[in-house]
């Protein structure tokens, strides 16, 4: 698929997902939805991937914005209750495809994230930031409720109280106080984020991609889940695990003090397709 409204590109085991409408702040319209939709699923699928040994993903933006969030000018048009409920529900299929992507996801801030576009930061395992970044839940300034999981991140990230001033006041965040939250993993300088994102990226490439797939389905699940089941879920994953080659192949290398090699997302017998 060619894209319009983004960039995708897969280099050194790291793809990179450039929303790419900086003459709008990178505002999230319907057509740039289906295009990062097409992303994600290309990606868990291993279309056009699986050959180019996958290790991460990166989510940054062009230009002086991560994204302003919603397009406003779309918000105009005259919608249903039905329309908007399809939208949204829509939205979340690939949207929760996107936080349970079964590898590290980072997003490089360098600017606004706002309404959507800040939902869309929550949705990575980090998030880096420059001192430009500002993080705003602004949906309430606009008469609506935060939408694309962000009531369902936020709160797990922040903690309910805080998640309840984030949303209720709409107040911009930067990034000193982002990361006190918890929200940003890191900040650094403008110039550097790319390569910082990259070096983030990189540092997972020492492990399983099975390990970190399932580590990461679990963790997500981790809040609503009781430990009893928790538990349950540990023990078949680590059932899951004991059967891939990634593990054979560790534990040899290990006994024949050789170097640890593992297969990328997609490529792993775990993946496999039959």
């Amino acid at each position: 698929m060619k894209y319009a409204s983004i960039q995708f590109e897969i280099s050194d085991k790291i793809a990179v997902l450039t929303l790419n409408r900086p003459e709008v702040k990178n505002a999230l319209d319907n057509d740039i939805r289906v295009e990062i939709a097409d992303v994600v699923r290309r990606l868990r699928e291993g279309v056009d991937t699986k050959n180019l040994d996958v290790r991460a993903l990166i989510i940054k933006g062009a230009g002086d914005a991560f994204s302003a969030g919603g397009d406003v000018k779309g918000m105009t048009i005259s919608r249903t209750t039905a329309m908007i409920r399809n939208r949204i529900a829509e939205a979340h299929t690939w949207f929760s495809d996107l936080v349970n992507l079964e590898m590290p996801v980072i997003a490089a801030v360098n600017g606004p994230a706002f309404g959507a576009g800040f939902s869309l930061s929550l949705a990575a395992d980090f998030i880096l930031a420059t001192p430009n970044a500002r993080f705003c839940s602004v949906f309430a300034r606009m008469g609506l409720i935060p939408d694309l999981a962000a009531l369902y991140l936020l709160p797990r990230i922040v903690g309910l109280q805080r998640a309840k001033e984030i949303v209720f006041s709409s107040c911009i965040l930067k990034p000193d106080e982002a990361k006190s939250y918890g929200i940003v993993y890191d900040i650094v300088e403008e110039d550097e984020i790319d390569d910082a994102a990259m070096t983030l990226a990189q540092k997972f490439q020492g492990a399983s991609m099975t390990a970190i797939g399932l580590s990461k389905v679990l963790l997500n699940r981790s809040f609503h889940t009781d430990q009893a089941a928790m538990i349950e879920l540990e023990a078949f994953a680590q059932g899951a695990c004991v059967g891939t080659d990634d593990h054979k192949s560790s534990v040899s290398s290990f006994l024949n003090k050789q170097p640890f090699s593992f297969s990328g997302f997609g490529r792993s017998n775990w993946r496999k397709k039959t």
